[in-house]
């Protein structure tokens, strides 16, 4: 099948009370060891790639690939850019087929925000996909976003509220104590915000800073509203430990089959973990 817009798949999940995974992707066989898990659990997936994934590779190239996964699969696959505050690579992979894109302009006062925000609605519903977009500050390292703890801020319900009306964005990501990269400790999150925020808007919620939230944590949040949830630190570092345990135990390998091979397998492992863990499998088609 083609590759689709997320934003009926994330309205059935938070209708249904599951959650479908969102794994950011960096290289060939990541992306297939993503939607091969899918595939074999039969879950809706989201592909995902940041800007600096897009400077690297290429819009074309990172679309051109997923599309080849989604026409091979018989699960929906959704391609989504994460984390982007700049209007030229949003508009770049819509033009290069991606099926949801992030506009992240919570660094902005609220009105800027929403302005931004906007301005990538219109032109995503143009063409029917979906937007994301961000409403407070979520701490940690995304790509080239960097917010510091003493500049992280939680969302407002009553803005979340404002915020969705005069946007019309289809999905959005508030943030409620979670952090991008990997926990120092135990993550806060703020549990009776996510539960207001659901209360008083429809939109599908988005859980970013998913490496590391102990599973009980994600469930709950699951339980809450959240509809989809970010996962790359941890995919990456499945990813790097497989390549590595084969340079270790042969430093003289120089094919890269013999070491992308494992760290596909060992990824496709952990992918189907995730799945399980947000309730997404069994649910494509369905």
């Amino acid at each position: 099948m083609p590759l689709v817009s997320s934003t009926a798949l994330l309205r059935k999940a938070r209708a249904e009370g599951y959650c479908i995974p969102a794994f950011n992707v960096h290289t060939l066989e990541m992306l297939q060891a993503v939607t091969e898990a899918a595939e074999e659990l039969n879950s809706p997936v989201i592909l995902q790639s940041t800007t600096g994934t897009v400077k690297h590779l290429g819009a074309e190239y990172i679309a051109a690939a997923a599309r080849t996964a989604a026409e091979l699969s018989a699960v929906p696959i959704v391609l989504h850019l994460d984390h982007c505050s700049d209007f030229g690579i949003i508009a770049r992979c819509v033009r290069a087929g991606y099926t949801s894109v992030m506009i992240d302009a919570s660094m902005h006062p609220f009105e800027e925000n929403v302005r931004q925000t906007s301005k990538v609605v219109e032109l995503a519903d143009a063409v029917g996909i979906n937007v994301e977009a961000e409403l407070g500050k979520i701490g940690g390292v995304e790509d080239h976003i960097s917010v510091g703890e003493d500049e992280a801020m939680l969302a407002d319900p009553e803005e979340c509220v404002r915020f969705v009306e005069q946007t019309s964005v289809h999905t959005i990501a508030p943030a409620i104590g979670t952090a991008h990269g990997l926990y120092k400790g135990t993550p806060n999150i703020d549990f009776n915000r996510i539960s207001a925020i659901a209360e008083s808007i429809e939109a599908p919620l988005v859980l970013h800073g998913g490496s590391g939230i102990p599973d009980d944590q994600v469930r709950r949040c699951i339980q809450l509203g959240m509809a989809k949830m970010n996962i790359a630190t941890e995919l990456r570092i499945v990813f790097t430990k497989a390549i590595k345990a084969v340079l270790d135990r042969d430093p003289g390998e120089n094919d890269p089959r013999q070491y992308m091979k494992p760290a596909k397998e060992a990824t496709k492992l952990f992918v189907k973990e995730k799945i399980r863990l947000c309730g997404s499998d069994g649910r494509a088609g369905r």
